[in-house]
C-alpha cells in the first residue's frame, strides 16, 4: 500500500473533516497527515481498521502456533484423533 498518494497536511484535515470522512468511507485508502513536513499520523475508515486488526491478531496466532511448533509442543494428528475417538466412545457409554 502506498501512502504517497494520500497524503495532506493537517491544516487540510481541519478545514475539510467532513469531505475527507466522505472519501476514506468510499475509497478505503488511509490517509497520510503531515505536520511541519513530518508524516504525523494515518487517518482510516472503520471498517479498514477492523479488518486490519482481525488480520494483526490472525497474524499473532499463526506466530505463537510456530513459536510452539518450533519448541516441540506438539501431538501428533493420529494421536489427537483417537484421544477425540476415546472421548465420543466414553461420552456413549
Amino acid at each position: 500500500m502506498k501512502y504517497s498518494t494520500q497524503v495532506k497536511p493537517i491544516s487540510y484535515l481541519k478545514s475539510h473533516a467532513a469531505e475527507i470522512v466522505a472519501t476514506l468511507a468510499e475509497t478505503r485508502e488511509p490517509m497520510l497527515i503531515t505536520q511541519n513536513g513530518e508524516a504525523k499520523l494515518v487517518v482510516m475508515d472503520v471498517q479498514s481498521y477492523e479488518e486490519q486488526e482481525q488480520a494483526l491478531a490472525l497474524l499473532q496466532i499463526l506466530a505463537h502456533g510456530q513459536r510452539e511448533i518450533d519448541q516441540g509442543k506438539v501431538i501428533p494428528a493420529d494421536e489427537v484423533f483417537a484421544r477425540i475417538e476415546a472421548l465420543d466412545k466414553a461420552d456413549e457409554d
